[in-house]
């Protein structure tokens, strides 16, 4: 059974590599050799299973806050954000790069969603920094990382979807990632000024006529996101509202920003309604293909398989997290995110449990792990989205030399929170005391 199952795996893979739809790739080879290993009665099971995810509360806020990040990214706020924070840190080396990160992190805790930010910084930041001097290697790289900041910092999709399959409160969830997303965002802003500082002549300052900062308009122009972030995560934060219904806070305050910028019409509604659906429908299908293989597996005895092999590692917990974290990481040059948290989460989480290893902070460290698998080649999502947006003398080795930084930075905060777990665990511990939980 042991070599069936390996059989089973490989056979996923393989076809994932050869471009089929996930979904059904997962259904079908549960399927296959479901039926042949465990009988069609194995699957009289599966609808109520389905019924399960179709009606779990806490994965309704999926197509809210994605359909939250589309209202916001069509309000015309990104093109403000970016234009102002580049008035504001143009006069520094590398201050436009400077400031798409900051942007990047706003529009990561407002939209969540990285397709949307990586296009809209790559439509607009990044003629202007190719425009000002900068080399597009440290402009593509910068835009790109910054693009992907939604898979760590709140509300992130790839959390509540994490703390639906690892069992982990996808509010406790969201209090620990934003110390780690903190310290990415300073990584990312320190090398930077570091690098800009080295090497001038690749991040010169903004050339633009000496006038004065207008700090009102900066304010009027930071001031909305800052209050729909602060209504969505505050809300959470203080047990107000639950994940889900601070997502629908989010999906109105988008709704309101729009009306304010005179956006909101018929058409963007349309068309954000159309992109959520989508979205949203491709998630589900996912998640339903990757609870028919879960099931398949685990009946053929596959979880008991993994589990042996990794309590027989050497290192016991040590070897464990880091062969979870070198496999998570390699996958993600082949696989999205998507397909790593419906397929591979699964197995490692119940093995992390029984080794006694902290959900909560094994969650965050995959979260941030899943994060490289957009700026990872051949198949990294923000790398193609980039592309397609980017000026015609941007060549695609330009974009692979200048995320490779970035992706060192990110396993360099993956090392940082192993070795300090209190840095995703102490804001969620705190505020469960601050509500005598």
């Amino acid at each position: 059974m042991m070599i069936w199952v390996i059989l089973m795996f490989t056979s996923l893979m393989l076809l994932l590599l050869l471009g089929y739809p996930v979904a059904f790739t997962l259904g079908a080879v549960a399927l296959a050799f479901g039926s042949i290993f465990l009988g069609f009665d194995f699957f009289l099971v599966l609808p109520l299973r389905i019924w399960g995810i179709m009606t779990n509360f806490t994965l309704l806020a999926v197509p809210l806050f994605i359909f939250m990040g589309m209202v916001f990214d069509r309000s015309g706020l990104a093109e403000d954000l970016l234009e102002t924070m580049g008035k504001l840190c143009g006069k520094l080396n590398g201050g436009l790069a400077l400031s798409v990160v900051i942007v990047g992190a706003m529009l990561a805790a407002t939209t969540g969603v990285v397709g949307a930010t990586v296009v809209t910084m790559g439509i607009i930041a990044l003629p202007t920094m190719l425009k000002h001097g900068y080399s597009a290697p440290l402009a593509t790289g910068t835009i790109a990382a910054s693009g992907t900041l939604g898979q760590i910092i709140p509300p992130s999709i790839i959390l509540i979807l994490l703390g639906d399959v690892m069992g982990v409160p996808v509010g406790r969830l969201f209090m620990g990632a934003i110390i780690p997303g903190s310290i990415l965002i300073l990584l990312f802003m320190v090398y930077i000024l570091a690098y800009a500082w080295y090497r001038p002549s690749v991040a010169p300052t903004l050339k633009t006529n000496s006038e004065k900062i207008d700090y009102l308009n900066i304010l009027i122009t930071l001031l909305p996101p800052l209050i729909l972030i602060l209504a969505v995560l505050g809300s959470i934060f203080f047990g107000i509202a639950s994940p889900t219904e601070s997502a629908a806070v989010g999906a109105i305050g988008a709704l309101v920003l729009a009306a304010l910028h005179k956006k909101l019409s018929l058409e963007m509604l349309q068309k954000s309604m159309r992109q959520t659906t989508r979205l949203t429908s491709m998630v589900f299908m996912i998640l339903i293909g990757a609870t028919a293989f879960g099931s398949v597996f685990i009946g053929m005895g596959g979880d008991r398989i993994v589990l042996e092999v990794m309590s027989n590692l050497p290192g016991g917990t040590w070897g464990f997290l880091f062969i979870s974290m070198l496999l998570i990481f390699i996958l993600g040059f082949f696989l999205d995110f998507l397909q790593i948290c419906f397929i591979v989460i699964p197995i490692l989480a119940p093995i992390a449990n029984q080794l006694g290893v902290d959900l909560l902070w094994f969650a965050v460290l995959i979260a941030i792990n899943l994060q490289t698998s957009f700026l990872t080649p051949p198949f990294g999502f923000s790398l193609f989205y980039l592309k397609a947006v980017a000026p015609s003398e941007v060549r695609i080795q330009d974009i692979y030399t200048g995320i490779i930084p970035f992706v060192l930075l990110q396993v360099l905060a993956i090392i940082v929170l192993i070795a300090v777990p209190e840095l995703v665990t102490w804001l969620p511990d705190l505020m469960d005391k601050i509500h005598g939980l």
